[in-house]
């Protein structure tokens, strides 16, 4: 690891010039990685593999065609490269464990006695191992238990890794049976694409993840843009101006300014006027939801938002309610109004 300093504070992290993607296919020219699901991360992840060079097959549910079929078509070979998940387990090495969190659960039952002795099971998010009371999920003493955590989705990991670039990830050793559980996470989190990995551990990470999640990455995001919308609307101000003021201005220019150099520099790109009004005001919304965080990691840390997750996951008719939830969300007059300005973007003009 090499030592970076984060604002006063040192962190060693793994960078792709000490730990090469040759020296990752060399740790890992005598694995098999099975993917298990072809849903959200595992396409990005065992594509890219397979485009480095990683010995791969994906393990997925023959019931789901929709997801074998993208298998399919994405050059999996049935019988080949492509198996069902009990199959895919008994001939991989490395299990990478990428169904969703409440699949887990469901299928860890008839899923563990295809474990074998020295196996690695890989998770890229800690979920099911650290609410093990709760999911099931407890891996045998005899396999190694890794993670690697891309801070990303998985349209992201790909799309990132096919401009040559690179999705940040966290990775952690919660059982170490072999004695390399360690460079076999290692390994796998440059195999997949990482720009660079920073340890952690499994609770950590679950809490820091389902914390973004909730918050600033989309629950927070999405509640302070509809405020803003509904009080520019209420004022006379027409949806394309309240969109265009709450949410294009701030993907298609100022958060690219903040991704090029950092918040600083995005303010001082800026009009003096927003300069001084933003200064103003940052730390009145930055006290005023400090609360909400504070609820909401205590949520996450009780087991509250895991409880939750698994009740209504699992439920029977959980997709038609999220389908209805999603329809609401992109029927709002806000979300028509950005569908429209979406459409009238220059790349999008005819002729």
């Amino acid at each position: 690891m090499v030592k970076i300093d984060f604002g006063g504070v040192v962190e060693e992290v793994v960078t792709r010039e000490e730990f090469s993607l040759e020296k990752a296919r060399e740790a890992l020219k005598d694995e098999v990685v099975a993917v298990l699901g072809y849903g959200v991360q595992g396409p990005a992840q065992s594509l890219n593999m397979r485009d480095n060079g990683i010995n791969v097959i994906v393990g997925q549910w023959k019931g789901d065609p929709a997801a074998w079929d993208k298998a399919v078509a994405d050059g999996w070979v049935p019988g080949k490269t492509l198996f069902d998940l009990e199959e895919a387990m008994d001939r991989g090495t490395i299990i990478q464990f990428l169904v969703s969190d409440a699949a887990q659960m469901i299928t860890w039952p008839r899923l563990k006695s295809h474990l074998k002795e020295g196996d690695a099971l890989y998770f890229s998010h800690g979920f099911s191992i650290v609410f093990g009371d709760r999911t099931g999920v407890i891996p045998p003493d005899n396999v190694d238990v890794i993670m690697v955590a891309p801070k990303g989705s998985g349209t992201s990991v790909r799309a990132n890794f096919l401009a040559g670039a690179g999705i940040n990830s966290s990775f952690a050793v919660h059982q170490d049976f072999t004695g390399r559980a360690a460079e076999r996470a290692t390994a796998l989190g440059i195999a997949i694409g990482s720009g660079y990995l920073f340890p952690t551990t499994f609770e950590k990470e679950v809490h820091s993840d389902l914390t973004g999640e909730r918050g600033i990455l989309m629950g927070a995001l999405a509640g302070v843009m509809e405020a803003q919308y509904n009080v520019l609307r209420k004022h006379g101000h027409s949806p394309s101006e309240a969109f265009n003021e709450t949410v294009e201005e701030l993907t298609q220019s100022l958060i690219r300014l903040v991704d090029k150099n950092g918040m600083d520099w995005m303010y001082a790109n800026c009009s003096a006027t927003a300069q001084r009004g933003a200064l103003d005001w940052l730390p009145r919304f930055r006290d005023a939801v400090a609360p909400v965080f504070d609820d909401l990691y205590e949520s996450v840390v009780s087991g509250e938002e895991t409880r939750i997750v698994l009740e209504t996951n699992s439920a029977d008719d959980y997709k038609e309610r999220l389908d209805a939830e999603l329809k609401t969300m992109r029927e709002s007059e806000m979300w028509q109004a950005g569908a429209a300005v979406r459409s009238l973007r220059p790349e999008n003009w005819e002729g």
